[in-house]
């Protein structure tokens, strides 16, 4: 990938974003994500090599946000528990928020071959460990159970509000709001950790 901070660039990401979620990963054509930036077909691969390079760097753009808003979030509460709850919160609200971007992580971005087997994803691991330290301020503070393995519980952790993202992605319904399924799932989450 080339000239990432370019203006160019940035169009080509915001019309591939819409484009992915409109027509799947597989099926986008990349003179219609050219299309939807209003540049000529040609131009993108002076930006990106390939269609995963432009979803690589769709992800990468969005984490950066996603991460440093997360950060600034929890470094609003003391307590770890309600650290737990407002990332919970954020997270499942992010998704509300972002319907094409979180079909395209939901979905399409776990069928890319090359982001699965071979993207390094420092961001992604960066928001997990942001649950981690979580974890580890609680058991330092004696508030969760010191037999509990950060490594372990922050993956739980965001399974269980992966979950929820996808179900309410593929299933395009909705039963619950997203104060009620955080609560719920940082309650489960918490009462199961805590000293």
């Amino acid at each position: 990938m080339r000239h990432k901070n370019n203006e160019k660039s940035r169009k080509i990401i915001a019309a591939a974003t819409k484009i992915f979620a409109k027509k799947g990963f597989y099926k986008a054509k990349v003179s219609e994500i050219a299309q939807e930036a209003g540049i000529a077909d040609g131009t993108i691969y002076i930006y990106f090599k390939h269609k995963d390079d432009i979803l690589i760097a769709l992800f990468e753009e969005k984490m950066r946000e996603v991460l440093d808003n997360m950060k600034k979030q929890i470094s609003l509460e003391s307590d770890p528990f309600a650290k737990i709850e407002r990332f919970a919160y954020f997270h499942l609200k992010l998704i509300e928020d972002n319907k094409d971007m979180a079909e395209i992580i939901q979905v399409e971005l776990r069928q890319s071959s090359k982001f699965m087997k071979n993207y390094q994803n420092k961001k992604f691991a960066q928001y997990l460990d942001l649950i981690g330290d979580i974890i580890q301020e609680g058991k330092e503070k004696g508030l969760i159970s010191q037999d509990i393995i950060p490594g372990i519980a922050k993956r739980a952790f965001f399974g269980a509000l992966d979950e929820m993202s996808r179900f309410w992605v593929l299933s395009k319904r909705r039963k619950y709001d997203v104060e009620t399924a955080a609560r719920q799932i940082s309650s489960y989450f918490i009462n199961g950790i805590k000293n």
